[in-house]
């Protein structure tokens, strides 16, 4: 098969298949994107080829293997950024197998690559004493430092993520009476959560500070325009920085974006806020996803440990009564 046969295929996948046809949202085509820009830039270390050379052929189970454990080793991507690159060559592949039934064999092969098993850990969050020094961090006699304050409020309170904040428009807020935000979430799906009194009148000040239109972004760049993910990122960590000083329990934990969405769920979760309620706000699928809080919060497993009935079982220590199992325990 010629290069520019794969090349075809590539831009029909993009164009005809996700856009077209399955009416895939801007995260997964930039997530698809993202990933076949990774695996063109490993085949042109690794076999010396530029996109446009690449061939079908070259692309198989072997090489997309060092593909994904470079993404682990070189890239120091984590496990499920691993899994979610696989996915994305998965559904290339798919289409590939429908395209041209010649290479069915291997698709078939590609498809069977396992996603990899990985430990699933407690979600990281903010209390609500580090999210007091995080939103106190910014220098407020500073424009920027005053609309990253104000980010970092609508963060901690609403949960939203880093895309739906740096999608948000001045149109999408209501300070009024039922004051709320509007986003466009994962999933193509269309939700308010409500502001606290304090953060819609915080929002109202900061609103009437920049007069705009309604299309402009509500928390814009220093040139006017939307702020990137990456930008998010980077001014969390910078007051992430400053807060530590104060909050030294903010110093040993890597935040980001997310995890101020988590701090939020968390603090919906320990002032006795339902779990069903906890995923409406965050915007989640099923209560399932929402479960993970459930198990970070120790508090709420202690006060489960408090109502629990003592067995009246008294601790003894084992003693072996095997001369042999007595010598190994000794070790």
């Amino acid at each position: 098969m010629s290069c520019s046969v794969l090349a075809s295929l590539i831009q029909r996948f993009f164009t005809d298949r996700l856009l077209a046809q399955l009416g895939a949202s801007p995260h997964t085509i930039a997530a698809y994107r993202d990933a076949f820009r990774m695996l063109f830039q490993f085949a042109a270390t690794a076999l010396g080829r530029a996109p446009s050379d690449l061939r079908l052929e070259e692309i198989d189970v072997a090489f997309l293997g060092q593909f994904l454990d470079h993404l682990e080793s070189r890239r120091t991507n984590c496990i499920r950024t691993r899994n979610n690159r696989l996915s994305a060559l998965r559904a290339f592949f798919r289409y590939v197998a429908l395209m041209e039934p010649a290479f069915a064999l291997q698709c078939q092969r590609i498809l069977a690559i396992p996603s990899k098993r990985y430990e699933k850990r407690p979600v990281e969050f903010v209390t609500e004493e580090e999210s007091a020094a995080l939103i106190a961090a910014p220098d407020t006699t500073t424009w920027i430092g005053r609309r990253d304050r104000v980010l970092l409020l609508v963060a901690l309170q609403t949960g939203l993520r880093n895309s739906e904040i740096t999608a948000l428009k001045r149109k999408d807020v209501e300070t009024g009476t039922g004051a709320h935000v509007r986003c466009l979430g994962k999933g193509r799906k269309l939700r308010c959560t409500p502001l606290r009194p304090d953060v819609a009148a915080v929002l109202k000040q900061w609103l009437a500070q920049q007069p705009a239109g309604p299309d402009d972004p509500l928390f814009p760049a220093s040139r006017g325009g939307p702020l990137s993910a990456d930008a998010v990122q980077r001014l969390v960590c910078r007051h992430v920085k400053t807060a530590g000083r104060v909050c030294t329990s903010l110093a040993a934990k890597r935040v980001t974006p997310h995890t101020l969405r988590h701090g939020a769920a968390m603090a919906l979760l320990q002032h006795g806020v339902d779990l069903s309620v906890i995923a409406l706000w965050l915007g989640h699928e099923s209560t399932e996803t929402t479960q993970i809080y459930l198990h970070a919060d120790m508090q709420l497993k202690e006060r489960a440990l408090a109502h629990s009935t003592p067995s009246g079982a008294v601790p003894d220590r084992f003693r072996p009564a095997d001369p042999l199992l007595a010598f190994l325990e000794s070790l």
